[in-house]
């Protein structure tokens, strides 16, 4: 089974050989680690690494706002500042922080940009056309943080809350601005008929969402239905992912055409996750990166992901794993997880 083939298995609840498992670094891992360490580590998991080639010296790639002290202005005119490489930066200049602004204010083009960074959709089209000559899954979609996170990156969180809350009827222009920029995009995407189109977002904090049920049901939600339609009309596999508590949101979200949900473990709980979705909708499972893999034991990660495995997936599917790696955990314990993820990929098997 190809792993493409796996991984539509496990989304549609079809009996995968193995629960896909995806394991990221950050760039940032390149300058906090010992270089030659983590490369040993990559090539002692090839389940995880399978096109793994050491390298004398790895030159990490940064994003355009992940660059130490060199602020970023994106095509939305938000500045973006971090200050360690790697790192995606925080939004500290907001363009209609003022409404006065507002009168000749643009949105992008899609067809140079997908609102963060440039895009080359020939380079795209190559990518995509050699993905499907070669068996690969084929996943496209808007960047992380589309539309709520992009609203308030141009207005500011406060400034957005309170106007949803007062109905300002300039904020719900900007909705539509920047709905119709991520339609456009959409639209270039599914002309390329991919297998999954991907909507991410952050819309929790460590308890509860950042927005309410209710301004959510009322600015978001119908946003999100109307983004993902013409997915869901086309036959492609809708994925959303949040980080962050989420669980008041979670009904909201299904009900606007998510197919698989990513979400992280243990802010929203793993009992919790098991008996909203299991065995009924595709879980992206987001293991723990702030307690149990930072600071705990390589058997207490062990045992977490076994009950991860345990608890959410079923011998016919719905799971899916992702852990990122970021500077601060032990490589013992990035070691841990590795070693973990690879075990108990098969264990409905």
């Amino acid at each position: 089974m190809t792993r493409r083939e796996n991984t539509l298995r496990a989304i549609r609840f079809e009996r995968p050989d193995l629960i896909p498992m995806a394991f990221h670094l950050n760039a940032a891992c390149w300058n906090h680690y010992d270089q030659a360490a983590l490369q040993d580590l990559l090539a002692a998991h090839p389940l995880l690494f399978p096109n793994f080639e050491r390298q004398e010296h790895v030159e990490a790639a940064y994003l355009l706002n992940q660059r130490r002290d060199v602020p970023y202005t994106d095509p939305w005119g938000c500045t973006w500042r971090t200050y360690d490489d790697g790192i995606t930066g925080s939004v500290t200049g907001h363009p209609l922080d003022d409404w006065s602004a507002f009168a000749s204010y643009r949105a992008p083009d899609p067809e140079v940009t997908d609102g963060t960074y440039p895009v080359d959709w020939k380079a795209i089209h190559r990518r995509v056309a050699e993905a499907k000559a070669t068996g690969g899954l084929v996943s496209g979609g808007l960047p992380h943080g589309h539309t709520f996170l992009r609203l308030q990156d141009i207005r500011g969180y406060e400034n957005l809350i309170f106007d949803m809350i007062d109905g300002e009827p300039r904020v719900t222009r900007l909705i539509a601005m920047v709905e119709e920029f991520n339609a456009g995009y959409v639209r270039r995407w599914l002309d390329l008929e991919p297998d999954l189109m991907s909507f991410p977002e952050d819309l929790g904090m460590q308890v509860g969402p950042m927005i309410s049920p209710e301004l959510f049901r009322r600015y978001i939600k119908p946003v999100y239905q109307r983004l993902m339609a013409p997915a869901r009309e086309q036959g492609c596999i809708v994925h959303m992912h949040s980080d962050g508590d989420i669980r008041s949101l979670v009904d909201d979200l299904i009900d606007g055409g998510v197919e698989v949900i990513n979400l992280q473990d243990l802010v929203n709980g793993i009992d919790w996750i098991a008996s909203r979705f299991r065995g009924t909708v595709c879980v992206d499972l987001d293991i723990d990166r702030q307690r149990v893999t930072a600071t705990g034991t390589p058997s207490e990660i062990d045992a977490l992901i076994r009950k991860e495995v345990q608890t959410i997936g079923t011998r016919e599917g719905g799971l899916m794993m992702v852990y990122g790696l970021y500077p601060g955990v032990p490589l013992a314990n990035a070691a841990a997880v590795m070693d973990a993820m690879e075990r108990y990929a098969g264990y409905y098997s």
